[in-house]
């Protein structure tokens, strides 16, 4: 999808026009989210050239690797342009970090196990593996009011 962005200082409000084909799924999710400003529950990400929206619910998992963040779904693995700090402002409290490098979706918890000095081991429901590091563990018990 090619996108194409016009600043101006003569617009008092801004808008959008989208010029299509074909009315997809994705183009019908950017179409509502442009009109409901207030719904933060969507995400950018890129699959090679491809741009998706996806539904914050549809996340298991946001990881820094290779200095870049991977989103993981069910079965997919997406890209995003921001640092995890900023895609951590946008998230709901579905969501909270369990270490420098990780967020996960709490929705989409497996289990939880002790692991290796003082931290905590978790297993997503699509089979994603991660520790939990102590710095974050007591942000982990908190959210899921332990």
């Amino acid at each position: 999808m090619k996108v194409n962005l016009f600043v101006s200082r003569d617009i008092t409000e801004p808008y959008a026009d989208i010029h299509t084909n074909e009315l997809t799924d994705n183009v019908s999710k950017a179409i509502s989210i442009l009109e409901n400003e207030e719904s933060n529950d969507m995400i950018a990400v890129k699959n090679g050239s491809d741009i998706a929206l996806l539904e914050l619910s549809e996340i298991y998992m946001f990881r820094v690797e290779n200095k870049q963040v991977k989103v993981f779904t069910q079965n997919q693995e997406y890209m995003v342009k921001k640092a995890l700090y900023q895609v951590e402002e946008q998230l709901t409290r579905d969501f909270v970090r369990i270490s420098k490098t990780t967020i996960i979706n709490l929705r989409k918890i497996q289990r939880v196990a002790p692991s290796l000095k003082g931290m905590m081991f978790i297993e997503l429901k699509n089979g994603l593996k991660d520790n939990i590091s102590r710095k974050y563990l007591p942000d982990f018990k908190n959210a899921l009011d332990l």
